[in-house]
């Protein structure tokens, strides 16, 4: 038994060569070696860039849905970083309510939404662009409304508070 192990293995060591002298053709070239890049015709890009839709009270309430169902895990309700996923021990996010985060404009938001960062992974496969964009102006309306002082809310909608 022991020998038909010893000449199988000299049998199969017997079969190999050296593979970097046989010719090949690289996948992305010819045999040469140089690069040959041919786009195939009619190639379009996989997401077009969507302008941000207009501001209305429906998109902010989009914006709402969409980031309490995929931001609000992490970032919480509130946007300060402290989501539930953080209090089960998942790094922390930062406060949308830092100056760096206030600072940011809407288009840096949105690629951070699209890319991800840092641990935050993509989110370009789960939410369409439109509803990122509605994400944007709801984090900008927490922002907003986390230093917003009562002179700041118009004078009709003063009295609803009340």
């Amino acid at each position: 038994m022991k020998r038909m192990a010893i000449c199988l293995l000299l049998g199969l060591l017997a079969g190999c060569d050296d593979m970097n002298k046989q010719a090949k053709t690289p996948p992305d070239g010819d045999k040469s070696g140089q690069a040959v890049v041919k786009e195939p015709e009619g190639l379009v890009a996989a997401t077009p860039e969507v302008p941000p839709p207009a501001l209305t009270q429906s998109v902010l309430e989009r914006g709402q849905d969409e980031f309490n169902a995929f931001c609000a895990p992490c970032h919480s309700e509130r946007g300060d970083g402290k989501g539930m996923v953080v209090q089960r021990g998942f790094p922390q996010p930062p406060s949308f309510h830092t100056d760096q985060a206030r600072s940011m404009a809407p288009a840096e938001i949105y690629q951070v939404i699209s890319d991800g960062s840092g641990v935050m992974y993509s989110f370009s496969g789960r939410i369409r662009p439109v509803d990122r964009w509605a994400i944007v102006a709801y984090v900008r309306a927490l922002q907003i409304s986390r230093n917003a002082k009562l002179a700041d809310v118009p004078a009709d909608e003063r009295e609803k508070l009340r």
